[in-house]
């Protein structure tokens, strides 16, 4: 029995042959596209548990292109690679929705320990529960993993999610950009405390300022 499928999607093939030899050396069925338009196929037809995803992609589609894409259709895990210093890219690739993000050279057994960690994250229970915010303007809905905003359901990604219930769950109290981390991100990231105020700004974009989430200056963050 597998772990699971991953499509991995890296036009440089020493690379992608390396982690293709260390997701199967754990039990994963490994899928291989070196373009977007052909990763898009194959999501298309084998429906993967996670896709691992270069965002520097030769051709008509980058992987910001076919994230962007598959955010459009399903919410298959993503873990993006980039290059040392892409910066921009990276906030991007989060602002889209991906789950994680690992630079360029990395350790293929990193790699892997993400790829588990997402996997994990993703296939948590939740607890059923209804949380209303701003006086009932904003509902949070635990069971179906869903966000509406006056009667409208507001299209957040897995990661704006988490970050919104734990928000929701400490009410009134201040949680620090660590904090938040590793309590919607998970222990075991790696990443940024910036990629914190990434996923922030994307909630205030789309929940408005009904949200009533507070910058705590040089610290984090509090939901009132």
């Amino acid at each position: 029995m597998t772990a699971g499928t991953v499509l991995v999607v890296e036009d440089d093939d020493a690379i992608a042959s390396l982690v293709a030899l260390y997701l199967e050396r754990e039990g994963f069925r490994v899928l291989r596209a070196e373009d977007g338009e052909t990763a898009l196929a194959l999501w298309h037809r084998e429906r993967p548990r996670l896709a691992v995803l270069d965002i520097g992609l030769a051709g008509e589609a980058d992987g910001l292109d076919v994230c962007k894409r598959l955010r459009a259709v399903g919410d298959t895990p993503v873990i993006f690679l980039t290059a040392r210093g892409d910066e921009v890219d990276r906030v991007l690739g989060l602002e889209l929705g991906a789950d994680d993000y690992v630079t360029k050279p990395f350790s293929p057994r990193e790699l892997v320990a993400r790829v588990k960690t997402v996997l994990r994250r993703a296939s948590a229970p939740v607890a059923p529960a209804v949380t209303e915010l701003s006086g009932g303007a904003i509902r949070v809905d635990g069971t179906r993993r869903e966000v509406s905003r006056d009667g409208e359901l507001v299209d957040l990604t897995t990661r704006e999610y988490n970050l919104l219930e734990v928000l929701a769950q400490h009410r009134g109290v201040v949680l620090s950009r660590a904090q938040l981390l590793e309590l919607a991100w998970g222990a075991e990231w790696y990443g940024d405390e910036r990629t914190v105020d990434v996923h922030v700004a994307q909630l205030r974009k789309k929940l408005g300022g009904a949200l009533g989430l507070v910058t705590v200056r040089g610290f984090g963050y509090r939901l009132d």
